[in-house]
């Protein structure tokens, strides 16, 4: 089997000739779907092999099987049993394996793909609309029919000799995840929309999931879900990871398909995963249940405007509060959003710019009675320039509703970070010393720092970190004594040089009046004469 990291580099470079014709938020959506269209193909074939009971067949032999069977008398038989595990059928005429041998003999024909892609779609509910973002017919795959399917072609013929089928679902999805952290570094701004880093996620999913190691039909939920990779790390730090049920909605109709098509390539069956595309602030989901969520995992469009007319003053998610977060930023209605949907043994972990902690107007009104309820269980602030989509620090707010007291624990980790490229990444030991420090809750010097309630009110329920986490460090004392000895070397060796200069200027001759004048001048500058 192909290593890993060769899948990594083949698969990226089978975008190299999208990536002169479009944008990175653009060819992505080709690149992907055609990647989970050929796992969707290959899984399909390698389990005709099973029912076919051929052994160890490369695809290409499976495929003139399949072909010669469902001309035969079983064919329903294999339908069936097909669409009892996959829930749809690819059709012998339109499997990836079958469209190769087209593009090797040059009969292959972009509608017979687009037609593939509908079969998939109307197969099952779960996967409308999965392919609709691959624009088959777009000018910019080239303006003949002809170019458009030399440059889909080429793309296929790089995943060719790879068979999907023999990658576990964490290796292709981690593959799929490389592919979109890829993306991100090229899409800049736009990457907001569907990726978080995965160290970032992975830090999330730790600390949401600190006591609930254990626990079987544990349920995730991502409001803002992007590509899913928020949720999905979720399973890294759970023993009965078959068993999480994940719900997310997702507003960008495109990053709400890559999701779905993240968790099927995760092996995430269908009926562990609820996702729905819609506007969470707008439309309250879910509204059946479950309705709240052993966990609630956020990383939400930053100080972006909403609606906020009065009528969400009797929303339940906002009504606790008597005042709405303002129209202009909605940072405070989603995070009231993800906390509304949290189970009362459940954990919050929100990213959010800084200017949360402290703004005032409504957003201190409801900062306000949020710690007065004790709900704040901690703030950490994030070293600068670890997004994609923006340079700015921002903070990670963990939310219980369970809580005992109305303690805050403040970490700075601005200065927590390694050097990758022009971007900054958490290392694996950054990530640990947050968590260790989270998880004792103890004063550390210049890093963490325990805030009692009554501290917290002194401030005016300003949740600024440098208010709690004193990061100042103290100058070394001046030695007078030792500048002073430094200038007078200095200046002694200054005299030295300037009698040496002196010196070897007497000894030049000047032959004009005018050159004559130059040189008084420049002696006279230096404080001697001709």
């Amino acid at each position: 089997m192909e290593t890993t990291i060769n899948l990594y580099q083949k698969l990226w470079q089978a975008s190299d000739d999208l990536r002169s014709q479009m944008d990175a938020n653009e060819y992505k959506n080709y690149l992907l779907g055609i990647i989970f269209y050929k796992y969707l193909s290959d899984k399909m074939l390698d389990e005709v092999g099973k029912l076919l009971e051929v052994g160890d067949a490369d695809l290409d032999e499976i495929q003139a099987m399949y072909e010669e069977e469902m001309d035969g008398d079983d064919a329903d038989l294999i339908v069936d049993e097909l669409r009892n595990k996959f829930s749809f059928v690819i059709a012998p005429d339109h499997t990836f394996t079958h469209f190769i041998k087209q593009i090797e003999e040059g009969t292959f024909q972009l509608d017979d793909l687009g037609q593939a892609f509908n079969e998939i779609e109307r197969a099952d509910k779960d996967f409308n609309g999965l392919f609709e973002d691959i624009d088959l017919y777009s000018n910019k795959l080239g303006k003949q029919p002809q170019e458009k399917n030399k440059r889909i072609s080429k793309v296929m013929k790089q995943f060719a000799e790879v068979n999907f089928a023999n990658y576990s679902g964490d290796v292709l999805g981690d593959v799929y995840e490389y592919m979109l952290a890829n993306f991100a570094s090229e899409s800049g701004k736009k990457a907001g929309e569907f990726y978080t880093p995965q160290p970032v996620s992975r830090l999330m999913a730790m600390i949401a999931m600190e006591g609930k190691e254990d626990k079987a039909g544990l349920t995730v939920f991502d409001p803002t879900l992007g590509s899913g990779s928020l949720l999905l790390n979720v399973r890294n730090f759970s023993n009965e990871a078959n068993r999480i049920r994940y719900f997310g909605q997702e507003l960008n109709n495109s990053t709400y398909n890559l999701s779905r098509m993240n968790m099927i390539l995760h092996d995430v069956p269908l009926e562990y995963q609820s996702l729905n595309q819609g506007n969470t602030l707008s439309d309250d989901w879910p509204v059946d249940e479950p309705t709240n969520f052993d966990a609630v995992l956020m990383n939400p469009p930053y100080s972006a405007k909403w609606d906020a007319s009065k009528g969400f003053l009797e929303d339940p998610r906002f009504s606790e509060y008597g005042v709405l977060p303002p129209k202009s930023r909605a940072d405070f209605a989603f995070l009231l959003h993800g906390f509304y949907h949290l189970k009362n043994t459940g954990t919050m972990a929100i990213l959010l710019p800084h200017g949360v902690l402290f703004r005032s107007g409504a957003e201190e009104k409801i900062r306000k009675i949020m710690l007065e309820n004790g709900s704040i269980d901690a703030v950490i602030g994030l070293a600068p320039n670890l997004f994609y989509s923006t340079g700015i620090p921002v903070s990670l707010i963990i939310l219980r509703k369970d809580k005992t007291d109305r303690s805050v624990y403040f970490i700075d980790a601005s200065e927590e970070f390694v050097k990758k490229g022009n971007k900054n990444e958490l290392s694996e030991e950054n990530i640990q010393k947050i968590y260790k420090a989270l998880r004792s809750r103890e004063e550390i010097d210049k890093f963490a720092y325990l805030a009692k309630f009554d501290e917290i009110e002194e401030n005016g329920f300003n949740l600024n970190i440098p208010r709690y986490v004193d990061t100042f460090e103290e100058e070394d004392p001046i030695d007078l004594a030792e500048v002073s000895k430094d200038i007078k070397a200095i200046n002694e060796e200054a005299d030295k040089l300037k009698a040496e200069i002196l010196a070897d200027m007497k000894n030049l001759v000047a032959n004009t009046d005018e050159a004559k004048a130059e040189l008084a001048g420049f002696m006279e500058i230096l404080g001697g004469d001709l």
